[in-house]
C-alpha cells in the first residue's frame, strides 16, 4: 500500500505555469466584466502571478501572450519577474484577433496573410530569446464555417509549410507545441481539431515539435486520458493547458467540472512517465476568470492539480498491474478508486507547513491584504483584458 510519506518527495518537483491573461478581465461572448484591482500592465499581471507562487510554491513560471504582453524591453520584464521569484515561461502567439486573419492565418490561401502570420511567430521566437523561454505555443482559430468554403487538403498543406518555416527558426533549446481544439470559432471544420492532426504535423516537423493538450478542447465524453497515454507512448506530449468545461466552452477552473477526470488524466501522466524527473511535459493553466476573483481562482486551480497529482501518485501500481494481469476487473477498479477517494488535503496542509508555506494558501492570501492594496493602487488607467 502506498502512503503519503511515500510520495511526499515526488510532490517537490511539481511546477504549474500560470497564464498572464488569467489575471486580466475576460468574459462571455456577451460581456466582459471589470474587477477592481485588475492589472493594467504585463508587470502587474506578473506581480499577481507571483502571489500564487508565494503561497503555494507550485507556480514558478508565468506564460505570456504576444501581443497582449508586448513590452519594449523584455530583458527588463524578465528581471522584474525574477525579482518577484518567478520566471517567464511559454510564449503564446496570436493569429486570431487581427482582421487580416478573418479567413485563416497559417492556412490562409493569401500568401501575404500567411507571410504576416509566419513573421509574427518568428517575432515570438525572438521574444523567447530575450525572455529565456523554452516553448512557443501555437493555437489556431483557422477553419471554415461552411462545406466548400475552403479546400481542406490545401489548407493542411499550407499549414505544414508555415509550421516548417517557424520550426526552422527555433533555437537549439526551444520547442514548438501545437495545440488543438475540436471546434470554435470555426464551426464546420477546424484546421487543427484533434490530437491526431496535431501529432501528424509535429511528427513531420521534427523532435523539437510536440503536441499541447488542452483539457477543455474536446467533445463531450472524450476519453482524454487515452489521448494522454497515446501521446506519452509516442513521445510527443509536450505540455498541458489545464482547465475545465461543461458544455462547448472551456477555461473554467481545472477540476471544477469533473475531478475524477482530472485524477484519471494525472494517473496516466504518472503511469506514462510524464511526471518523472526530467520529463519534457510542461504543466500550465489556461483559464480566463469571468466572474471569480482572479488570484484566488489561480490559487484554487493549482491546488486542485496538486491534490489530484497526490491522489494519482497514491495508486498502488504494482497491485493494480497484478489485478489487471489476473483480469480482476473489480479489484483493479477498486485499487484506482481507493486512491481517488483518499482525502489528501490534511496531508498536503502539513506538507506545506513543513516547507514554510501556509497550510491554507487561499486563507493566507486573503488575510495578507494584497487584494485590498491593489484595488487602491490600481484605480485609474486601462485594465488589461482578453486581447490587451
Amino acid at each position: 500500500m502506498v502512503t503519503f510519506n511515500d510520495i511526499a518527495a515526488d510532490l517537490e518537483r511539481q511546477a504549474i505555469e500560470l497564464p498572464s491573461w488569467a489575471f486580466g478581465n475576460s468574459g462571455t461572448r456577451f460581456k466582459v466584466f471589470g474587477t477592481p484591482g485588475t492589472p493594467r500592465t504585463p508587470e502587474e499581471k506578473i506581480a499577481d502571478a507571483a502571489q500564487v507562487n508565494r503561497y503555494t510554491g507550485l507556480a514558478p513560471k508565468v506564460a505570456i501572450h504576444i501581443p497582449w504582453d508586448a513590452v519594449d524591453d523584455y530583458a527588463a520584464l524578465r528581471s522584474y519577474a525574477n525579482d518577484l521569484g518567478v520566471e517567464l515561461g511559454t510564449v503564446n502567439s496570436n493569429t486570431f484577433q487581427d482582421d487580416a486573419y478573418k479567413f485563416g492565418s497559417l492556412t490562409s490561401s493569401d500568401p501575404a496573410t500567411r507571410r504576416k502570420a509566419v513573421d509574427h511567430h518568428l517575432e515570438c521566437i525572438d521574444v523567447m530569446h530575450r525572455t529565456g523561454s523554452q516553448d512557443l505555443k501555437i493555437w489556431l482559430a483557422d477553419g471554415t464555417n461552411y462545406p466548400g468554403q475552403g479546400d481542406i487538403r490545401s489548407r493542411q498543406d499550407r499549414l505544414h509549410e508555415s509550421l516548417q518555416e517557424i520550426y526552422d527558426g527555433l533555437g537549439d533549446d526551444q520547442r514548438l507545441v501545437l495545440e488543438y481544439k475540436f471546434f470554435e470559432p470555426a464551426f464546420y471544420h477546424t484546421d487543427v481539431p484533434d490530437w491526431g492532426t496535431s501529432y501528424a504535423h509535429v511528427s513531420a516537423l521534427g523532435p523539437k515539435a510536440l503536441t499541447c493538450l488542452d483539457t477543455g478542447h474536446h467533445a463531450p465524453g472524450t476519453n482524454i486520458e487515452f489521448i494522454v497515454a497515446q501521446l506519452l507512448r509516442l513521445g510527443k506530449l509536450g505540455s498541458f493547458d489545464f482547465n475545465s468545461r461543461f458544455y462547448a466552452d472551456d477555461d473554467l477552473i481545472v477540476g471544477s467540472a469533473d475531478p475524477f477526470q482530472l485524477f484519471r488524466i494525472l494517473f496516466e501522466v504518472v503511469r506514462g512517465g510524464g511526471y518523472d524527473v526530467g520529463s519534457p511535459v510542461a504543466f500550465m493553466l489556461d483559464q480566463c476568470h469571468n466572474i471569480e476573483d482572479k488570484i484566488v481562482g489561480q490559487l484554487r486551480s493549482v491546488l486542485n492539480v496538486q491534490e489530484m497529482t497526490a491522489r494519482a501518485l497514491l495508486v498502488d501500481r504494482d497491485a493494480l498491474l497484478a489485478a489487471q494481469n489476473d483480469n480482476d476487473v473489480l479489484g483493479a477498479n477498486g485499487i484506482l478508486m481507493d486512491a481517488f477517494y483518499t482525502d489528501v488535503r490534511p496531508h498536503l496542509a502539513a506538507w506545506r507547513e513543513s516547507r514554510g508555506l501556509p497550510a491554507d494558501p487561499i486563507a493566507a492570501f486573503k488575510a495578507s491584504g494584497y487584494q485590498e492594496r491593489i484595488v487602491a493602487e490600481r484605480a485609474g488607467g486601462v485594465q488589461a483584458g482578453w486581447g490587451a
